[in-house]
């Protein structure tokens, strides 16, 4: 409850970034949690799905570990953020520090919601395997985390674009812009492939 109160204060922080880490991690989490049922989809432990499934597993719990270190530091990096701007701006020199610091900060901001992306198209990736071997029964399960990153992916997706915004290094952009959008078409063929496995 701690952390749902924490989302819900009128505090700019934790925000929508860490909130996209936070359904990622879940998401993670439910695939873990489906992937070690001690029946797979064609029966009691048959050999090759309870292999795939562990091998997903050892995959998917690093990421995990580090969508949920994105949950603070996308609260760290905007922290940081909102630390440049408030720096002094009277004098030439101070407006100087201060929009090399804005930049950086947003560059900073920028690179944690591209990773909470990277770490849930992997998940996504992981997600087709545990949809293809995985206990009938548990498939409801399967589909809510494979929503969950998809929503991460999105919202992470979202912030990016809007950091993108204030950033004035045109090369960094574009180079950002593409992976952002290489993710985004990634994790969602992923995310509909495994929705069909676990329709079949």
């Amino acid at each position: 409850m701690d952390l749902l109160d924490a989302f819900a204060s009128n505090e700019p922080l934790p925000g929508g970034g860490s909130a996209s880490a936070l359904a990622g991690a879940l998401g993670v989490s439910l695939l873990l949690m489906v992937a070690g049922l001690p029946k797979t989809k064609s029966g009691p432990s048959v050999p090759e799905e309870a292999t795939d499934l562990a091998e997903a597993s050892s995959r998917l719990r690093p990421l995990r570990d580090r969508l949920a270190s994105l949950i603070d530091r996308d609260s760290e990096a905007y922290r940081a953020l909102l630390t440049a701007m408030r720096m002094p701006k009277s004098a030439e020199q101070e407006r100087a520090d201060r929009a090399s610091a804005v930049q950086a900060a947003m560059k900073e901001a920028t690179e944690v919601p591209l990773e909470t992306m990277r770490e849930c198209q992997q998940a996504l990736a992981g997600a087709v395997v545990v949809a293809h071997n995985a206990h009938r029964p548990a498939a409801s399960d399967a589909v809510v985390a494979v929503e969950l990153l998809t929503a991460a992916v999105r919202g992470s997706g979202v912030n990016v674009d809007v950091n993108l915004a204030g950033i004035q290094d045109a090369h960094y952009c574009e180079r950002i812009r593409t992976e952002r959008e290489q993710l985004a078409a990634d994790s969602e063929a992923d995310a509909e492939r495994a929705r069909e496995l676990l329709r079949s």
